[in-house]
Parts: C-alpha cells; structure tokens; sequence
C-alpha cells in the first residue's frame, strides 16, 4: 500500500521543486562564454573595486590559457561579487 502512494508524490514532489527554481539555465564550458561572462563585467561599476576585479583577472587568465571551466568558476564568482557591491 505504501508503495502505490510513493511514486505519484515523488512525481509531485519533483515537480513542485522544478517550477519554484524556474527554468534550467543552460550554459557552456566553452572560451564564447567566458568572453560573454567579461563582457558582462565590463559593464558593471562593482566589477572595478575588489574582489570582483582580482576573481575577474584570474577567470580570464585561465580561460585564455585553456582551462575555461576554472576561468568561468572565477568569473561567475566575480559577477556574484559585483552584483553584492552594487548600490
């Protein structure tokens, strides 16, 4: 009996999680987008003062010396920094 309940409140469940947190944002590992996330910066006055500007210098750095997925990882953190800085 317990079993037959189970699986349509999982199904329930999941779904209700789904629609609260939105849609998926899709994004790629990829040098496109770490000149998309430094183009982002550039345009945000935070992203001058630290710690957005060293994050920044650093994500860019990897990214342009092949390692993308760290360079992204410390450009998101630069944004999110830049974001909390901002007025």
């Amino acid at each position: 009996m317990i079993g037959m309940f189970s699986a349509p409140l999982l199904v329930l469940a999941l779904g209700v999680a789904a629609t609260a947190e939105g849609p998926p944002r899709v994004t790629s590992e990829s040098t496109e987008y770490c000149a998309s996330l430094t183009a982002r910066l550039a345009g945000m006055p935070a992203a001058r003062r630290e710690p957005s500007r060293s994050l920044a210098a650093e994500g860019t750095r990897l990214c342009g010396s092949g390692h993308p997925q760290a360079g992204i990882a410390k450009l998101r953190r630069a944004v999110k920094a830049a974001k909390a800085e901002a007025p």
